[in-house]
């Protein structure tokens, strides 16, 4: 299951809290060469961890799996305060459209076929089932210019925002992508799970394995 929650919510958890930052550092930072990231603490954490960031974790077995982690565009976000060269034009904002960053999945996780885990799917489930609840219909991520055939495939329409760039070792491309019942039925069927990924309330202490 996926659980949802904002930055105070993350906080009253330090299980959590710690379990994300350092899955963070561990994918950006040693992963995806993004130095400037670099602390000594192994932490990996900036100015859009605010009170209205939206924080996404898929826990197995009592391990952080997976996350992401969404941002308002009525307010600044990464693509407009740090990524700023890799849009053309006014990039698209609103309540409607928010940012995905920081999407991760934990190296013991990695188990599907062309790079999109198990995890991974759940993960893209639960931010369009999160959105549709909430009249949000379109994200900016900024990710490698692959996956924009990816979420193609997926039924998003894909609109690049501009041209891609290098950050570290990867080659980025900003895009828009916009969803709706279809996307997610699509997304739903590629994983042959039907069910709402959502969960209520806060998962289990980490390291805490559920009974099967």
């Amino acid at each position: 299951m996926l659980f949802s929650l904002n930055t105070q919510e993350l906080m009253e958890r330090p299980d959590l809290w710690e379990a994300v930052h350092r899955l963070r550092y561990k994918i950006f930072v040693e992963e995806m060469g993004w130095t400037d990231l670099k602390r000594p603490d192994g932490l990996e954490i900036d100015q859009f961890d605010h009170d209205e960031a939206v924080h996404q974790l898929v826990i197995r077995n009592g391990e952080l799996a997976g996350y992401q982690r969404m941002l308002p565009t009525t307010r600044a976000h990464l693509l407009t305060d740090v990524l700023a060269d890799l849009y053309e034009g006014t990039p698209p904002s609103g309540p409607n459209v928010w940012e995905l960053t920081r999407y991760a999945v934990a190296p013991g996780f990695r188990d599907g076929k062309r790079g999109v885990s198990t995890v991974g799917t759940e993960l893209i489930a639960g931010f369009v089932e999160w959105g549709l609840k909430r009249n949000v219909n379109q994200v900016i991520i900024e990710f490698e210019p692959m996956w924009v055939l990816r979420a193609l495939q997926l039924h998003f329409l894909a609109t690049p925002l501009g041209y891609q760039r290098t950050y570290g070792n990867q080659q980025v491309v900003a895009t828009l992508l916009t969803f709706n019942d279809h996307t997610l039925d699509v997304v739903r069927s590629r994983r042959n799970h039907h069910a709402p990924v959502l969960a209520r309330g806060y998962p289990d202490m980490l390291g805490m394995r559920r009974a099967s």
